[in-house]
């Protein structure tokens, strides 16, 4: 059997403290589950050497994948991340993928184009690849706004102009001299805004899985750091801003808001 050249898994497990059993959780009808596995085949409907997968801890969850057609494995209930069991997936396979893109399971609503373009990047040469939004002044306004309730919700990028990742803040980066001046000149802030999807080459990933956290990772709470720290460069891919906040359901007033997008502008769940 020839090796799969990416395996994108979707990491579905069964406890959150927050929304108990969430990948089973209705949005508007569907499952966050079935909503996921729908968008991840509409994004790779055009690359033939990307394989789906659910990676999950419960016999109910793999059986609701199965159900929407979707391969599933069983891994480890004590797997913490998602990064982990993505990795302890890819691993059970006979031929272990090229890559591996963690495609967060309780983020149906990703940015269109954003897994296509993380792939690209992963067979460009990057060794972790993913996705950022160019953020315009409104957009910055409502991010700040938004940290004044939540302030460890959203997170930013410092980039390269070559898209190489310098640092990941959940506190808003660049800090902005002249940014009245600088509104006068453009559209955009320089601000970036990260959209949670990884792809890892297996080696990346296995590294990245085979170190403790670090302090600045604990500090930040952003697992990407790690890779930063171990000097694997993480390359960003712009990609443009969905219709729907990017960020994951995890309580059920983001689920109440996300039917109320749906209500306003129609579901995007292919």
């Amino acid at each position: 059997m020839p090796a799969t050249p990416t395996l994108i898994v979707i990491p579905a497990r069964a406890g959150s403290s927050r929304l108990p059993r969430k990948p089973l959780r209705l949005i508007a009808g569907r499952t966050l589950l079935h909503r996921t596995i729908a968008m991840a085949r509409a994004a790779t409907a055009g690359l033939p050497h990307a394989q789906l997968l659910v990676a999950t801890d419960d016999d109910e969850i793999a059986a609701h994948a199965r159900a929407a057609g979707c391969d599933a494995a069983m891994t480890e209930s004590a797997i913490a991340t998602g990064s982990g069991r993505a990795l302890a997936a890819a691993l059970q396979r006979g031929n272990p993928p090229r890559f591996v893109v963690n495609l967060q399971g309780d983020s149906p609503f990703q940015p269109q184009g954003a897994l296509s373009a993380v792939i690209a990047a992963l067979e460009a040469g990057a060794e972790v690849a993913t996705p950022v939004i160019a953020l315009d002044w409104p957009a910055l306004d409502a991010l700040r706004e938004h940290k004044t309730r939540s302030p460890f919700s959203g997170t930013t990028c410092a980039r390269a102009p070559d898209g190489r990742a310098l640092w990941f803040s959940k506190t808003i980066i660049p800090a902005i001299r002249g940014e009245d001046a600088l509104r006068q000149k453009g559209k955009l802030s320089p601000v970036w805004r990260h959209v949670g999807l990884y792809g890892y080459t297996l080696d990346a990933l296995t590294r990245f899985e085979a170190t403790p956290p670090t302090a600045l990772e604990n500090l930040e709470g952003l697992e990407q750091l790690r890779l930063l720290e171990l000097g694997i460069p993480v390359m960003t891919v712009p990609v443009a801003p969905s219709r729907f906040d990017s960020s994951g359901i995890d309580t059920e007033a983001d689920i109440a808001r996300v039917e109320a997008l749906i209500d306003l502008h129609g579901d995007p769940t292919p």
